[in-house]
């Protein structure tokens, strides 16, 4: 009889337990992530350009509007894109004061989705100017840059350095702002969603006052 008991206890607690794991999984606590195939690779930074939520873009056409989920908090940003820029997604200051953790600049873990609007999405790496997308005619670098599109940078409180989802850590960059032809050296340190993004102390080099972009650019491999 106890033996009995036993087994009958054990099952109960089975059962519960799978009730358990069920009702958690079905209000979205046993698995957290989303399932939907971010659009974007790599980490997302902001570019501190001032208005309302929005974000520049290397692969989404302007008007393209694109859903941003931290995976760290849950947080989501829907966004606009409004310009071109050196990353698949680079969110302005309020978009990221929607989705960012409190005192990170960069989220690592993330999904980008694109929302509404038909045809197919735009392969990682392809440029923005292809056939129906028009190319910024201001901010084309010089011919020969190794990156394409407006730098912006992250705070960080190190030597200037830069991130890059092209280059592996260790390659050397020269990057120049053709508008001043300041010019600053930098090393790629980790992996970022930016052909070259660079740190806070790397923008200070060249950078002119008050202007968190650099449009006019051109970036080298240093061998």
């Amino acid at each position: 009889m106890r033996v009995q008991r036993k087994h009958m206890l054990a099952a109960g607690v089975a059962v519960v337990a799978a009730g358990a794991m069920a009702l958690g999984t079905g209000l979205g606590f046993a698995d957290s992530a989303p399932t939907a195939q971010s659009v974007c690779p790599g980490s997302i930074t902001f570019s501190a350009e001032g208005g309302a939520p929005a974000a520049t873009s290397n692969q989404f056409p302007v008007g393209t509007r694109l859903r941003v989920t931290n995976l760290d908090n849950s947080k989501v940003a829907e966004v606009t894109v409004v310009g071109p820029s050196g990353s698949c997604v680079l969110l302005n200051a309020a978009a990221m004061e929607l989705v960012r953790e409190p005192g990170k600049n960069v989220i690592r873990r993330n999904v980008v989705e694109r929302l509404g609007g038909a045809g197919a999405q735009p392969g990682v790496g392809q440029p923005a100017d292809r056939p129906g997308v028009a190319s910024p005619p201001a901010t084309r670098p010089a011919t020969g840059s190794a990156c394409q599109g407006a730098i912006t940078f992250f705070e960080e409180a190190a030597a200037a350095a830069a991130t890059s989802d092209r280059f592996p850590v260790g390659t050397r960059l020269r990057v120049t702002n053709l508008d001043n032809n300041r010019s600053t050296t930098v090393t790629v340190t980790g992996p970022s969603g930016s052909c070259v993004l660079l740190n806070s102390a790397a923008m200070e080099q060249i950078r002119e006052p008050g202007k968190n972009l650099v449009r006019n650019n051109t970036v080298e491999l240093l061998r």
